[in-house]
């Protein structure tokens, strides 16, 4: 048996406003040649399906589109959480109807554990694999507040409730093992949608809870699972070392600060007799190439014409710090990329950056500032004591978290 591990698709996600739907279409088109080429069996993916809780039309056209090409494929299972991007119930809406094409979707936690339970059946109906579907699990569902909590409890606590989340899974998955009573070996795999401590997270990953609450390790994943795929995190990375507990990362740079990474996939393959499972990893081609060029005039015009040379079509972000007039350099930029495939997708002064990061609060914009910075600011001009500033601190971004993560598809 063969599973492919997958994430963080993001479709729809534009980068400096320039919609990426020719992207995510190629990646999808290689990935269906993929799975045929490997003869995958199975497909997990992780979660942030999407890049936001309300996806445009041509976002789901995509997704549908690969979904139903993929039954047509060698891929005999699909299972799909949900992450912290996803509207769980948008994910969930057509679960029965996928689940007749051996589509799974579990985008909402529903207080019944079994509903986590995937099992994966063979061609002759039998159980050859279970799995531990766990979607992002947002605060409310793992933790209660209660007045007067410290930010150390709030972070036990919800520490406390995802490890005894995935137990109440895991031991679902163990009872229905035993009762299977199967000749043959039957793995059993974990999926999430987290933060673990100490991993490196790649662009654009939002705080799934408040500051570094929720960041979990290693052993809160039941020792009993034969692998967990993760989600979240953009970087390709194992978890503390544990070579069966991974994030794959996300298939496309997210961002010009992950122009540089080689993305991934992460292959399992599993014999008739053994619970150690062959892992691989897949290089992902790049699919639009990104430069991000940093430097004076001759620096950066250097690099352009080397790219020019090489017959690029990258997207270009520039950090320029020289000694020229900013603007008249960016206007010599366009103008030289003017004939040529490659696009200016973002031009930073680096000296004006410098200065913001420098300023004082009187010099600061409005729009330079995140609502934290606001408040904080505004907690700074109250002469607001320290340790009642960190907790209206807690609580404000619990406020902000309970915005962002409202289910925009529900009624």
């Amino acid at each position: 048996m063969k599973i492919l591990h997958s994430s963080d698709w993001h479709i729809g996600k534009y980068l400096c406003e320039r919609k990426r739907y020719d992207e995510f279409e190629a990646f999808f088109d290689w990935l269906l040649k993929e799975i045929e080429i490997l003869e995958i069996d199975v497909l997990l993916v992780a979660g942030d399906i999407f890049d936001t809780a309300a996806p445009n039309n041509r976002a789901q056209q995509i997704y549908y589109s690969f979904l139903s090409n993929l039954v047509k494929s060698k891929c005999r299972h699909v299972v799909i959480i949900s992450g912290n991007h996803d509207s769980p119930s948008f994910i969930s809406a057509p679960q029965n109807i996928l689940k007749s094409l051996d589509i799974h979707l579990v985008g909402t936690v529903t207080g019944n554990y079994e509903d986590e339970l995937v099992e994966i059946k063979d061609k002759n109906g039998d159980v050859e694999l279970l799995v531990c579907a766990v979607p992002y699990l947002r605060d409310k569902d793992v933790r209660k507040s209660q007045a007067g909590e410290s930010i150390e409890e709030k972070s036990e606590k919800l520490v406390a409730g995802i490890k005894e989340h995935y137990r109440e899974v895991m031991n679902v998955a163990l009872a229905r093992r035993k009762e299977l009573n199967s000749d043959r070996y039957i793995p059993i795999l974990g999926m999430g949608h987290l933060f673990t401590a100490g991993a490196s997270p790649g662009e654009g990953v939002r705080d799934l809870y408040v500051g570094s609450l929720g960041y979990v390790s290693a052993d809160t994943f039941p020792s009993e699972l034969d692998y967990v795929a993760l989600g979240h995190l953009h970087i390709a990375q194992k978890v503390g070392g544990d070579d069966r507990i991974r994030y794959c990362g996300s298939p496309i740079p997210m961002g010009f600060g992950e122009a540089k990474q080689v993305k991934k996939l992460i292959s399992l393959e599993f014999d008739a007799n053994s619970n150690h499972p062959k892992i691989s990893e897949i290089p992902i081609p790049s699919f639009q190439s990104l430069e991000k060029i940093s430097g004076d005039e001759k620096l950066i015009e250097t690099r352009v014409q080397d790219l020019i040379s090489s017959k690029s079509s990258a997207w270009l972000e520039i950090e320029y710090d020289g000694l020229l007039d900013a603007q008249n350099f960016r206007e010599r930029i366009i103008e030289i990329l003017a004939e040529t495939d490659l696009e200016l997708l973002r031009f930073k002064n680096k000296k004006v950056v410098n200065h913001y990061l420098t300023a004082s609060v009187h010099e600061e914009k409005l729009e330079d500032l995140s609502p934290i910075d606001v408040f904080n600011r505004c907690l700074e001009d109250n002469e607001v004591d320290s340790n009642d500033k960190d907790l209206l601190l807690v609580s404000y971004s619990e406020i902000l978290k309970s915005i962002q993560e409202e289910d925009l598809k529900a009624e």
